[in-house]
């Protein structure tokens, strides 16, 4: 099974060993002072061999400090110590300093596998002892009278014993697996009376890792089994809005934008003049201006012929809007938006910002790189290359573009993976697969036909980006590889490509990533309040469109209450293994835009691909599994009779399970 990794930003580090030395800031009261101490000095000696430290309760309790809530210094801090131990940080007392030391990312690798799963399952384990999350499960589990049967969710499994037997009498033919997708949204299954997404998001609770809703696009996909009665759920994806900047990826497909620069310097050609003189024009006519002429920031001519004066008041009214924004005791949020109200979403203090902003940008690339593109040619091209300054202003053409399209044909498989028994036929692989397969394209393409929300409401109006996805990137959970990502390529004629070619999922690299993932709800909710009670200038209101992961600048703010260093806290240390999927040849130009047509390695309209697919599975990875004994007494193990045994059940954490129940299989 792989994860989510939506609050976390891949990159590239070197994290040598370095020591952390943490301390209260110089406000703190002797009573905080102490308090941190005898926790550091327990969490000092439990570190010690220790694979958890387990309950922030505990640790408090034991340090014997009281009125944790009256102390918010003390709570952030005491909060943000105890996850990093639990995360395999070591602590020692140095003359009454606590010295931090972050896991070695050199150790084994079942042992670097062993942390990480470690870090997973807490936060998982705490979301699962959550009060709202157990009354779901139960509710699911529980039976419920739809048409003339009884249903719960365990009707949505396959009892591993059936299936063995089903595939040993059939050999894995087609008819004991029928695989199919199915795009999860607001509508109910027909067949036990379950609305779509909390089917999806049951299962989704039993992956290692915490369930967590991801910013901006997001379309959960069902894997399910028409050979089973009420179609059991073989395994879950999604795709998702792609982590913006990613290195290996972004060179990968070559549109890094130093890399970019330095091919169209060795060879500039007419077309990619023409597109820069586009992408100019294009961004001025995206930006919504009335109110800035009205109030006089700008005049007519200062769009046509720009000043730097003129520059110079927009960056102002820009950064005057972006206080206000953050200062406002209230915050303007537009909600009716389906009904074409962009320019009030346009006139918020958050958007003149950014327009402000966005135009006083343009007008100086249209100043100095203009010159040399009018009209656009590879000779101009050429003669802008030699100009420092004109350089510097087609790399902000060349980010803004790839800012603008890594959210509309790039995307993320945030979710991906098979649940029990199918897991053990290697059904990750197929759920990896269906994916990307054109029934996927097809209803992503359907489902984001419409207006773009940040750059709608930057042009107070409805603007359509393009659905048609190029390129769909993952990664691996461990740094040591990936069984479900490896060798998983298969014809592109299955999916309606040239019998020539092969489609399927390219390693691009390796990255540690930089994140909030190792800190608890707990500690975020007690940095979040110690930065609001500290007065921070800087507020994160959640709104969409104000920036990337509000999760990670919260907890950034709050470590800067605390005086901590954020960039060394934030690291988690896991290597994770990159992949991604090209979807079509020209993977660098249309993904710009350049190109306006993707060529696809695919047919994205082929309807029956999910069919050619799963035989492509049954044969290539089932039929070979399931001779394996080892396999088989897995499978075996998952029973669907009383007590419930089975690896597609939400397992609550020990000590919190809830009454067997008897779940009608017919």
């Amino acid at each position: 099974m792989e994860q989510d990794l939506r609050t976390d930003a891949p990159e590239v580090m070197n994290q040598d060993a370095m020591l952390v030395p943490l301390s209260l800031p110089a406000d703190a009261s002797r009573q905080e002072r102490q308090g941190f101490a005898r926790l550091c000095t327990l969490l000092a000696s439990a570190a010690e061999g220790a694979k958890t430290v387990g309950d922030h309760d505990h640790w408090v309790r034991t340090a014997k400090i009281k009125n944790l809530y009256d102390q918010p210094l003390l709570a952030a801090a005491a909060h943000a110590a105890i996850d990093l131990v639990n995360q395999g940080w070591t602590v020692r007392i140095d003359k009454s300093r606590a010295i931090f030391a972050p896991p070695s990312v050199h150790s084994d690798r079942e042992a670097e596998k062993a942390r990480i799963r470690r870090q997973e399952l807490l936060r998982r384990d705490e979301q699962l002892r959550k009060g709202s999350v157990r009354k779901f499960v139960e509710s699911m589990e529980r039976t419920h009278q739809h048409g003339d049967r009884l249903v719960s969710v365990f009707n949505l499994m396959r009892d591993g014993r059936e299936l063995i037997e089903a595939l040993q009498r059939a050999g894995a033919s087609a008819d004991v697996i029928k695989p199919y997708v199915q795009i999860v949204d607001s509508s109910t299954c027909e067949l036990t009376g379950f609305k779509l997404h909390d089917i999806w998001r049951y299962f989704r609770h039993t992956w290692s890792n915490a369930y967590a809703t991801v910013p901006g696009r997001s379309m959960p996909i069902l894997i399910r089994d028409a050979a089973t009665q009420f179609h059991a759920v073989i395994g879950l994806a999604a795709i998702s809005s792609p982590v913006v900047q990613i290195a290996e990826r972004d060179q990968w497909i070559g549109w890094e934008t130093d890399q970019f620069l330095e091919q169209v310097r060795a060879k500039p050609t007419d077309d990619i003049a023409c597109w820069l003189a586009q992408r100019i024009n294009a961004q001025q006519s995206e930006i919504y201006v009335d109110d800035l002429l009205r109030d006089g920031i700008l005049q007519p001519t200062d769009l046509t012929t720009p000043t730097p004066e003129v520059i110079a008041r927009l960056r102002a009214d820009a950064e005057r809007h972006r206080q206000r924004h953050h200062q406002a005791s209230t915050i303007r949020e537009v909600r009716n938006i389906k009904h074409g109200a962009w320019v009030d979403r346009a006139m918020t203090d958050l958007f003149r910002s950014k327009r402000s902003s966005a135009l006083a940008e343009t007008l100086e690339i249209a100043t100095l790189l203009g010159a040399y593109l009018s009209p656009p040619t590879a000779e101009g091209l050429t003669k802008a290359f030699s100009d420092p300054k004109t350089r510097t202003q087609m790399r902000r053409v060349v980010r803004r573009a790839r800012g603008e399209r890594v959210g509309t044909v790039i995307a993320d498989l945030t979710v991906c993976g098979a649940v029990a028994p199918y897991n053990a036929l290697a059904a990750g692989k197929l759920v990896g697969a269906l994916a990307v397969s054109p029934r996927v394209l097809a209803a992503y393409r359907e489902k984001y036909a419409r207006p773009s929300e940040i750059a709608s409401a930057m042009a107070g109006r409805p603007i359509l980006r393009e659905t048609r996805l190029s390129f769909v990137g993952t990664t691996s959970l461990y740094g040591t590889g990936s069984s479900q990502y490896n060798r998983l390529f298969w014809p592109a004629e299955i999916m309606g490509g040239k019998s020539n070619t092969r489609v399927g999922f390219h390693e691009l690299g390796r990255s540690r990533s930089f994140g909030t993932s190792h800190f608890s709800e707990e500690t975020v909710n007690a940095l979040v309040r110690l930065s609001a009670l500290s007065g921070s200038v800087v507020r994160v209101n959640g709104l969409f469109g104000e920036g990337v992961s509000p999760r990670l600048r919260k907890v950034r703010l709050g470590l800067a209450a605390l005086g901590w260093p954020a960039d060394e806290l934030l690291r988690h240390g896991r290597e994770r293994i990159l992949y991604g999927v090209p979807l079509v040849e020209n993977l660098r130009d249309y993904s710009l835009g350049i190109d306006r047509e993707p060529k696809y390695l695919l047919n994205p309209e082929l309807p029956e691909a999910d069919a050619k697919v799963a035989d492509w599975w049954l044969e290539r990875w089932c039929r070979q599994r399931a001779t394996r004994q080892d396999v088989l007494e897995s499978m075996r193990s998952h029973r669907l009779v009383r007590p419930v045994r089975h690896g597609a059940r939400v397992p609550l954490p020990a000590g919190d399970e809830m009454l067997e129940m008897l779940p009608i299989v017919t």
